[in-house]
């Protein structure tokens, strides 16, 4: 099976340019997720998605919860992100979206292509692992 990984902070969503974002998350405040922008073309994503998909791709999310938060404040974290793909990648089939707690080693739950933000996960993955610079570039090219 084919598969692909997106991390949403920092990858997909703009969690790091919502202002107070770290202030709201030490409140336990799951606004900046909510309303977080997308960091690149999400139509443009969605269509080629798609099309991987028909090709016998799986799309999948591998995302973290909060550092500190309490079980209750990450479960709305989740809950948040899960509404924030079907608002903004509302055609797109995820094969599953994982929200992890912090910190868990990605590469445990996935295998094939990461798309993520922080390089320990990306060296952490190995071979298949992108910034999110390179999202269009090595999905054009599949």
């Amino acid at each position: 099976m084919k598969n692909i990984y997106f991390d949403m902070d920092g990858t997909i969503a703009d969690l790091y340019g919502v202002e107070n974002w770290l202030e709201d998350l030490l409140h336990e405040d799951v606004r900046p997720y909510a309303v977080a922008r997308p960091l690149v073309n999400l139509q443009a994503l969605a269509r080629i998605l798609n099309r991987l998909t028909r090709d016998g791709w799986t799309v999948n999310i591998i995302s973290w919860t909060s550092r500190n938060g309490s079980t209750a404040y990450n479960e709305a974290v989740a809950a948040v992100k899960k509404e924030w793909l079907e608002t903004h990648l509302r055609s797109v089939k995820f094969t599953s979206i994982q929200i992890l707690p912090y910190g868990t080693p990605k590469e445990l739950f996935g295998s094939g292509i990461l798309f993520d933000d922080e390089e320990h996960n990306r060296e952490a993955w190995g071979a298949g692992a992108y910034t999110e610079k390179e999202i269009f570039q090595v999905l054009k090219n599949l």
